[in-house]
Parts: C-alpha cells; structure tokens; sequence
C-alpha cells in the first residue's frame, strides 16, 4: 500500500489573495460542519447534490492530490491505483476535497473520481493476520479466503452490518467494521 501514492517536493508558487481567501472560507466550512456531523445530518454538496461526506473510488491510476481546487495548486501526492476508495468531504466547482485511509487529504478534480464504491480491508491493522472471507453473513461461516489489511475489493452490497465483497474471481461478505470504505451501519445497493 505504500506504493499507491508518492510525495512531490514543495515548490514555491504565488498565491493570490481569491485563492487564499477560497481556501480560508473552504477550511472554517469543514470546521464548523466536520464530517461526522455533517453525515449525520446528510448535508448535501452544493455542487453535485450528493451527500457529504460519502466514499467513492479513484477512476484512474494517476491522480494528482492537489493544495486546493485548482490546477494552480501544488500536487501534494500522486495517487497510483485506480479503483482506491476515498473519502469526499467538500465541493468547490468541479473539485472534490477527498480524505484517504491514512489520512491524507487535498483537492481532486472531479472527473478522476468514480461512484463505483470499494473498499480496503482493515487498513488501520497493517500487522494484524487475514481477515476471513466468508461463505454467508455469519461470523461462524465457513471462509472461502482470507484477505490481508489492505487488500483492495469491490463492494456489491451492504445491509448495515455484513457487505458482499469481490476480489480475484471470490464473492463472500465480510463484516462491515472490517472495511474501509463503507460507514458503519450503512446500506449499500
């Protein structure tokens, strides 16, 4: 996973006094709503009137991570895995802020970024043993694989507790506490 992303070198840039401003306006916003509350409350973006915040993947294998919503801005990371779930927490335009698994977050330009949703298994537990696949949604199931943190599979469907993951030709479920890329409790169809 340390692959999926690589930093570039700060580099020195004019900034003018809108963009300073937009980003200063952009960051009390994420401030006062932060995303928990914000979820809970199923606030709506104002660009794409999809909630905030909600998980999509990465469409392509080459995203720059931008400073701020413009291609003005340094690229903090270049993203180098295509279908990785990430986080969207704001929209300016046709930029999206997005948060990933380890906490990185800047600016994406929208087209780079899919609804398709997947998720990475138990990346907060790199050192943890695998995390069983499971034949049904029961803890007792018998496991069809067994898939190590970080491991990167497609989400089929979610019923708030158990989600039907693939990967590699399997298909079984996994608890939902064990992704990341599905909230607790969520349902997806």
């Amino acid at each position: 996973m340390a692959n999926q992303k690589r930093p570039i070198p700060r580099t020195f840039r004019l900034v003018s006094p809108r963009s300073r401003a937009l980003a200063a306006l952009i960051g009390a916003a994420l401030s006062l709503a932060g995303t928990e509350g914000a979820r809970a409350q199923q606030v709506k973006g104002p660009v794409s009137g999809l909630p905030l915040p909600r998980y999509v993947s990465l469409k392509s294998d080459h995203v720059n991570l931008r400073e701020g919503p413009s291609k003005d801005h340094a690229t903090k990371w270049i993203y180098q895995r295509a279908g990785l779930p990430v986080e969207v927490t704001a929209e300016f335009d046709t930029w999206r802020r997005i948060r990933d698994s380890e906490g990185a977050e800047g600016w994406v330009f929208h087209s780079l970024l899919s609804g398709k949703r997947t998720a990475l298994v138990a990346p907060w537990k790199k050192d943890a043993p695998p995390f069983p696949l499971r034949a049904e949604m029961d803890k007792n199931a018998k496991p069809i694989a067994n898939l190590a943190p970080g491991v990167l599979v497609s989400i089929k469907i979610c019923d708030g507790a158990w989600c039907r993951v693939k990967i590699d030709g399997y298909d079984g479920y996994m608890s939902q506490t064990e992704l990341w890329g599905v909230y607790p409790g969520e349902k997806v169809e």
